[in-house]
């Protein structure tokens, strides 16, 4: 086992040094009636996208985060993606994709397989497990597809204007 330790670190680091590596932050939230999944996808370049879910199926809790998982791998692959690391604050399915625990559930050895042919998709594609704190904005997003007042296909946009859009370092900005 100690020798698989600086190797690993060494990947890890070069891994970090890597350019062109997208972040996804995935949850996937169910209570008594409702399920939903939030995701946030960021570019190498600090563009982010945030996706609100509603699960219109009676989903477990594993299975509401087995699906955010798949879901975000699947929007992420769409970008044509090559390099990504995921984040989940699930230790159970972050353990079955790092093979830390065997998948004895029929359910759940088929989310593994999905996902795994899903991972081959990218040249990199690593799936950590992070403290809830760190999931904090998917977490949020997946509680809002659960409210009871979303409609199918209503897309909500929040965004913040920093200066009028007329401003005049915008409009010197352009070039023409």
């Amino acid at each position: 086992m100690g020798n698989n330790t600086p190797t690993e670190c060494m990947e890890e680091d070069s891994f970090e040094n890597e350019k062109g590596v997208w972040k996804l932050s995935v949850d996937g939230s169910s209570c008594v009636s409702k399920s939903g999944v939030g995701l946030v996808l960021t570019s190498p370049d600090g563009w982010t996208l945030e996706y609100a879910l509603r699960i219109g199926f009676k989903a477990t809790n594993n299975e509401a985060e087995w699906e955010a998982v798949i879901v975000g791998l699947t929007i992420v692959k769409r970008f044509e993606v090559q390099k990504l690391e995921a984040s989940s604050d699930s230790q159970f399915v972050v353990g079955l994709i790092n093979g830390e625990y065997e998948a004895r559930e029929d359910t759940m050895a088929k989310y593994l397989a999905h996902m795994q042919s899903l991972k081959s998709a990218f040249q990199v594609c690593r799936i950590l497990k992070v403290p809830i704190i760190e999931n904090a904005r998917a977490y949020l997003l997946s509680k809002l597809a659960t409210a009871g007042e979303l409609e199918k296909d209503q897309t909500v946009l929040v965004d913040y204007l920093d200066r009028p859009t007329i401003s005049e370092a915008e409009v010197m900005d352009i070039d023409i």
